[in-house]
């Protein structure tokens, strides 16, 4: 059963139109990579899923057709927006930054710890302070504080050192393993989506061009799509 679907979704900023009818059908539990080079829709599309940007076509989750939905009525039906360029709380500190977002489910403060132990270790600094792979780190638990259905992670790895990013990417793979949660990931490392992800959708131009399971995604697509 899909949890997200897109049906022939198109979207503009004013005259420019950015999306010409994307479709995409993420199932339960499933972990998808919306993929693309630089500015072929990837970010607009998860803003027309948020209801950040107004779209024609059709978007449904869980049942629900978003389309007219305001955001805030869209993240409570359980959608997690890890957003691009983190932006977290600056004049917050950690755990207010997660306390800001918190929802009652089974995801807390405990929790977020135990998938990142560098935020109960900083948890009264202010999120100003912290490293950008901290910062990080704090986008991805302030999102889980919400008890998401469905997690999306827009660019969580960009612009980090190696080693965080291998943290991050550690943390999505704990998150498929043991929890279950449908997942949404824009991301430009191939090889890394490779491995936490089951299926993938690529954007090309604001059009879906390609979708199938992750294995089916051969080198060739990568190059013709994905490559610089």
């Amino acid at each position: 059963m899909s949890l997200l679907t897109l049906s022939k979704v198109s979207a503009s900023y004013g005259a420019s139109q950015a999306l010409f009818g994307v479709s995409l059908k993420l199932a339960e539990g499933e972990v998808m990579a919306l993929m693309g080079r630089n500015g072929m829709g990837k970010s607009t599309t998860v803003k027309c899923i948020c209801r950040m940007l107004p779209a024609q076509g059709q978007i449904v989750f869980d049942g629900h057709d978003l389309t007219h939905l305001p955001s805030h009525r869209t993240a409570r039906l359980g959608i997690g927006l890890v957003p691009e360029g983190r932006r977290c709380f600056a004049s917050l500190t950690v755990q207010e930054n997660l306390m800001a977002a918190a929802r009652a489910g089974e995801w807390d403060l405990a929790k977020v710890a135990g998938l990142f132990p560098r935020l109960a270790e900083r948890k009264h600094q202010l999120s100003a302070s912290l490293s950008g792979g901290e910062q990080q780190m704090l986008a991805i638990g302030r999102a889980l504080m919400t008890n998401p259905r469905l997690l999306i992670l827009d660019e969580a790895t960009e612009g980090l050192a190696p080693i965080i990013r291998q943290e991050i990417w550690a943390a999505v793979a704990e998150l498929k393993a043991k929890t279950g949660m449908s997942i949404l990931v824009i991301d430009k490392s191939v090889k890394e989506l490779r491995g936490v992800c089951d299926s993938a959708v690529i954007l090309e131009r604001g059009r879906s061009v390609w979708r199938g399971a992750m294995s089916e995604l051969t080198d060739e697509i990568t190059h013709d799509y994905v490559g610089v």
